[in-house]
């Protein structure tokens, strides 16, 4: 498993706060630790406000610890927005900020009804056209974040389906397999309001700029991510409260570090 794939992991794990069910706003915060063979290696805080059925969310990851010493410098800042409908997230818009070693990207995705309606790249992305990402496989794609939040907004349903995600330059389709359902004491998350879903998570390159050879991703199919879903509130939404999955690099491990909510 790559480093790019671990992304994946890395974003469903900010995944789909929850819609408020009164008309106050609601603001959820919460951090995530993702360690990489028990050292330090990501670090995501997030914010989401809801009021109503609209919501606000936004992410920061970036890397800590002995990954940050050793290894290129990357903060990822993600942004969703839109609103929510029985069972699933409508989006409105939702955009990424890469800072790679110095060099910066940004990505802006706008929806409708039918799907993507509109991108915006900065700097002006201009693959070759063996590389480009076709209108059919574009339009029902999702930025990361609201892939994300498609998930928890599932609630039972989160797992057992395929979400398009699209970075940008890369479309995947995220898989998620259920494998199992754990009580909050075994999966240890005594906090969690009922059972958890587990899940099994694999990636299939779609189309895009990718820089690693194919045959590294046919082999990641064999290793997937491991993905603890929990209800930690009385709404329907899971949120992602666990993360297991082998890399060549050693085992990447994911836990929340705190959750809390406030109504204004």
């Amino acid at each position: 498993m790559s480093f790019r794939r671990a992304f994946v992991g890395v974003a469903l794990c900010c995944a789909a706060p929850n819609a408020a069910a009164a008309q106050a706003t609601r603001q959820i915060e919460g951090a995530y630790e993702i360690t990489f063979a028990g050292f330090s290696g990501f670090r995501i805080d997030f914010t989401a406000k809801y009021t109503a059925d609209r919501y606000e969310f936004e992410s920061r990851v970036f890397k800590e610890g002995l990954l940050k010493a050793i290894t290129l410098h990357y903060e990822g800042r993600n942004k969703a927005w839109g609103g929510f409908q029985p069972g699933r997230a409508q989006p409105d818009g939702g955009s990424l900020a890469l800072v790679i070693s110095g060099d910066t990207r940004t990505w802006l995705a706008q929806y409708g009804p039918a799907g993507m309606t509109s991108e915006t790249h900065n700097p002006a992305w201009k693959p070759e056209p063996q590389k480009a990402i076709p209108e059919d496989k574009r339009l029902p794609s999702l930025d990361p974040l609201t892939a994300a939040i498609s998930v928890g907004a599932a609630g039972d349903a989160a797992c057992d389906r395929t979400v398009p995600s699209n970075d940008g330059k890369r479309r995947i389709d995220i898989i998620l397999k259920k494998v199992a359902i754990e009580s909050p004491q075994a999966a240890g998350v005594p906090e969690a309001k009922g059972d958890l879903l587990v899940c099994d998570i694999y990636t299939k390159r779609v189309a895009g700029e990718f820089h690693d050879a194919p045959q590294e991703a046919e082999t990641e199919r064999e290793r997937p991510m491991r993905l603890w879903l929990a209800r930690m509130d009385d709404t329907p939404f899971r949120y992602p409260v666990k993360l297991q999955a082998r890399t060549f690099f050693g085992t990447i491990s994911g836990r929340t570090l705190y959750f809390r909510e406030t109504m204004k």
